[in-house]
């Protein structure tokens, strides 16, 4: 007798610690019970909400299957264990659940409701629609069927239904968790970054501290260029959780960026200290010493980042990048046609490639991989500045001034331009007073 209430008062005092948070204390005491009582299928249940909390899905849908085995007709433990199966990727499984759901309680809105959302995560969109409509008919206003069925539109692209559906859930429940952000995200796919933030802000006002609106917020204001906002967030939120490698590599990231390799360096390597396999980091950090001069360090990065992705462009132009810099031409070569490989408008890809040829001494092919940039990129004033010396170099005086004209009309104050056409002007006003001294000089003479 004594042990059934001692059961019974972890029980009540798991249940104050779920108030304040604790949930692992929480759960210490809910375990405690069940050694005690394992048939009672509420207490099974209250640990899978506990386990949920910590994030601990799979200890979640045993406790979840626990319970409905003892329960079987109890319909919150179907849902909550078709969406915990769901939470990781296991769709068919939350499917049947929820099928057999909907089979033994035809009435069960949410039956039908959260197969919208496994559906849609499976691709089958029509599907997901079908299982909308047959929540619909039980309730036509069930937030949980138009919060997943806006999702399903965001996927397909198409935001203005999906943010409709989402306003319908902000109508129906204002305290529906997560309706604002996908808000946010919909404005932000449709580069409406003003209404986006407002989005944003107002979830972070429900929960201050929620880690994921802030470093999408962080990353909304990277997009719109206020770089200074941005990496207050980011920072932020390594104030908040100082082991977020994501935080630390966006605000690295943000600082390579402006053109800070200095100070990117302590949060790169923060975020390999806190996550090796940080995807894009090697890619980062390699362009960060490409950045500081250090090629060899750059070198070794950016073959790491090739080997993790061997169709990165952005990776193959950083290490033609630093094998050039390195006096490495041929290699670089190599690099610069995989790019356009892969790329072939890239007009950044087609210029490097030229500067490969010219290093080798072959200037006609280095002169037409310039032109081709030029094309692709009509203000590309690098490249007709090479092409103009590519030009000197092989005598074509007057297609040289053409392309200094149309590269000093974009960039005016370029040094460069200006003195390579003075030496061309100073060339040319040699070559015709030569060609007037001749002229002039006595037939007898010439």
């Amino acid at each position: 007798m004594n042990d059934w209430y001692d059961a019974e008062q972890r029980i009540e005092r798991a249940q104050q610690l779920s108030e304040s948070r604790q949930w692992e204390d929480a759960l210490v005491e809910v375990d405690a019970a069940l050694q005690i009582n394992p048939n009672n299928p509420l207490w099974h249940a209250h640990r899978g909400f506990l386990l949920d909390q910590l994030e601990r899905f799979e200890d979640a849908i045993t406790a979840y299957q626990n319970a409905l085995d003892l329960e079987p007709e109890e319909p919150e433990l179907a849902i909550s264990l078709g969406i915990d199966l769901a939470r990781l990727d296991r769709f068919t499984e939350g499917l049947a659940v929820l099928s057999d759901l909907a089979k033994r309680q035809p009435d069960c809105e949410q039956a039908y409701a959260h197969q919208v959302m496994m559906y849609a995560e499976l691709g089958e969109h029509q599907r997901a629609e079908e299982m909308f409509y047959l929540a619909q008919q039980i309730d036509e206003e069930s937030p949980y069927a138009f919060f997943h069925m806006g999702a399903s539109l965001a996927m397909r692209g198409q935001y203005d239904r999906a943010i409709y559906c989402w306003r319908r859930v902000l109508e129906l429940a204002p305290d529906f968790p997560g309706v604002n952000q996908r808000i946010g995200r919909a404005f932000r796919a449709k580069d409406q970054l003003d209404e986006a933030r407002s989005y944003y802000l107002t979830e972070l006002r429900e929960d201050p501290g929620d880690i994921e609106v802030l470093l999408e917020l962080g990353e909304l204001e990277v997009q719109a260029q206020n770089f200074t906002q941005a990496l207050g967030k980011f920072t932020q939120i390594t104030e908040l959780e100082p082991t977020n490698a994501a935080a630390h590599f966006a605000a690295g990231e943000l600082l390579l960026r402006c053109g800070q390799p200095k100070q990117a360096e302590p949060w790169l390597e923060k975020a390999r200290e806190l996550d090796p396999e940080y995807p894009d980091l090697a890619l980062q950090i390699g362009q960060m010493y490409l950045l500081q001069g250090r090629y060899e360090d750059a070198r070794k990065e950016l073959a790491l980042a090739l080997k993790s992705d061997s169709d990165s462009t952005v990776a193959a132009m950083a290490m033609g990048n630093c094998l050039l810099q390195l006096g490495k031409p041929e290699q670089a070569e190599w690099m610069f046609r995989q790019v356009i490989a892969h790329d072939a408008n890239s007009a950044y890809a087609h210029h490097h490639l030229g500067v490969c040829y010219f290093m080798q001494g072959k200037c006609d092919a280095g002169l037409a991989q310039c032109q081709q940039a030029i094309e692709l990129k009509p203000d590309y004033v690098m490249a007709m500045h090479r092409a103009a010396l590519a030009c000197v170099e092989l005598g074509r005086w007057s297609e040289a001034r053409g392309l200094l004209d149309k590269a000093l009309a974009i960039e005016p104050d370029h040094s460069a331009l200006s003195q390579l056409r003075s030496r061309l002007w100073r060339k040319r006003m040699r070559k015709t007073m030569h060609r007037l001294l001749d002229w002039f000089r006595p037939p007898h003479s010439r």
